[in-house]
């Protein structure tokens, strides 16, 4: 067997950070779990406040309401998630649970922004001029440079929402890359001609997206979503501090072994080897299992 057949399958492991209950309970769990496990990730932290309550709002759509029923949401999320900034305010992560957020990079793992608000930037971003995308932007970038001590390098959108005024927004920051869609390999955002900061984009769908959908359950989900994962291709897989981190911690801890078995190496994703850059512009599309439309990387650009 030759080296190039016994080398690790690199696949870059995105763990998304939305809310209080996933600051507090889920990142100290996955920065021990992944320390067993000799694992390097990107965690990308919700540094203001946490208003993720106000979701449920969207109950009154049937499709997120046939997704919040199919993943069994209230037992995956928790209650106080999912009322989380509804009777009351929601509380501002960042100056809550300071120790929590700074954990990750203490770890040696590698640590951008998020959101400011997650639920705001998700639900509104449709509304929000160039100039109000760039004060979330700068308010989560300064809270979270408050908190690690130096500016975040990379950026994720939350729920996958970006346009070309988010793309133009990031510019004034300092980020080596953003995460901010969907797609097949790393590419150059395009806008007005332009290309931009290189893009990363999620090649994976989430445990939330698939299971009870197409014969996936919970039984099987490790072994499917490990057979994605394949060579000659980007592979990003994104877990949520909520989920993996909480609920569904010992599946996880058992798709870490069954990983290693397959000889496949999570690694952050400013690690991963990009090769090209072929510059695309963003479009948007509403993917299968998930409510709403996503940002995903098009068509490449001329």
């Amino acid at each position: 067997m030759n080296a190039d057949a016994q080398a690790p399958l690199p696949v870059g492991l995105r763990v998304d950070v939305d809310t209080f209950r996933g600051t507090r309970d889920g990142v100290p769990a996955l920065v021990e779990l992944f320390a067993r496990h000799a694992v390097r990730a990107s965690f990308f932290m919700s540094v203001g406040p946490d208003n993720m309550g106000r979701n449920l709002w969207r109950l009154l759509r049937p499709a997120f309401l046939a997704k919040m029923l199919r993943s069994k949401a209230a037992s995956l999320y928790g209650w106080d998630v999912l009322l989380r900034g509804t009777a009351w305010p929601g509380p501002i992560i960042g100056e809550r649970l300071r120790d929590c957020v700074r954990l990750p990079h203490d770890a040696g793992h590698e640590v951008g922004l998020h959101a400011w608000d997650h639920y705001s930037w998700q639900m509104h971003i449709d509304r929000y001029s160039q100039a109000t995308q760039a004060r979330h932007i700068q308010l989560g970038f300064d809270k979270l440079g408050d908190i690690l001590g130096c500016p975040p390098q990379c950026s994720a959108t939350a729920g996958w929402r970006s346009n070309d005024a988010t793309l133009l927004a990031k510019q004034a920051f300092p980020f080596a890359y953003n995460s901010d869609c969907r797609g097949s390999a790393a590419f150059r955002p395009v806008v007005a001609g332009q290309a931009l900061t290189p893009q990363i984009p999620v090649t994976l769908p989430t445990y939330d997206e698939i299971i009870g959908r197409d014969g996936v359950t919970d039984a099987n989900y490790n072994a499917r979503i490990l057979d994605r994962m394949r060579p000659g291709q980007l592979n990003v897989y994104t877990i949520h501090a909520e989920v993996e981190g909480i609920a569904l911690y010992q599946r996880f801890a058992e798709l870490l072994d069954l990983a290693r078995e397959r000889n496949i190496r999570f690694q952050p994703l400013g690690s991963l080897d990009l090769g090209a850059l072929p510059p695309c512009p963003l479009a948007r599309r509403e993917l299968p299992g998930r409510e709403g439309w996503l940002a995903v990387q098009g068509g490449v650009a001329a």
